[in-house]
């Protein structure tokens, strides 16, 4: 069983920065796709950024590109999301998925297995 934790959430003015972190229990081979995932309340689950990790190709969602940066170390089997020029919509909860399979459909979150418990965004104006 794949075990993600997700860390680097906080409470930050617009126009801040955070780097959320997504640890996996386990990495390399097993786990092609890592993708994060936002949630605010009351609107859907929104597929912001992936990297298939064997070829560390990114794809991003149109509302963060440019903003959000997706990396990952493989020697510390974690996967990175920076966020910059945070903005009072960015406010969500942040989550990390993975799955074995890299799919074109990244950010359907039916297409992942393992999830973390997530990690809060606030961004204030």
């Amino acid at each position: 069983q794949v075990h993600l934790v997700e860390s680097g959430g906080g409470s930050v003015q617009a126009g801040g920065s955070l780097r959320l972190s997504c640890a996996a229990s386990e990495y390399n081979y097993r786990l092609n796709a890592m993708t994060w995932f936002r949630q605010a309340p009351g609107k859907e689950r929104e597929g912001v950024a992936n990297i298939a990790t064997p070829t560390g190709n990114t794809y991003y969602a149109d509302s963060v590109k440019g903003r959000f940066t997706i990396s990952q170390d493989n020697a510390k089997n974690t996967v990175y999301l920076q966020i910059n020029s945070l903005k009072p919509e960015d406010t969500a909860m942040y989550y990390c998925a993975a799955d074995e399979i890299w799919r074109h459909a990244w950010s359907d979150g039916t297409n992942y297995n393992y999830w973390g418990q997530g990690t809060q965004v606030t961004v204030s104006s």
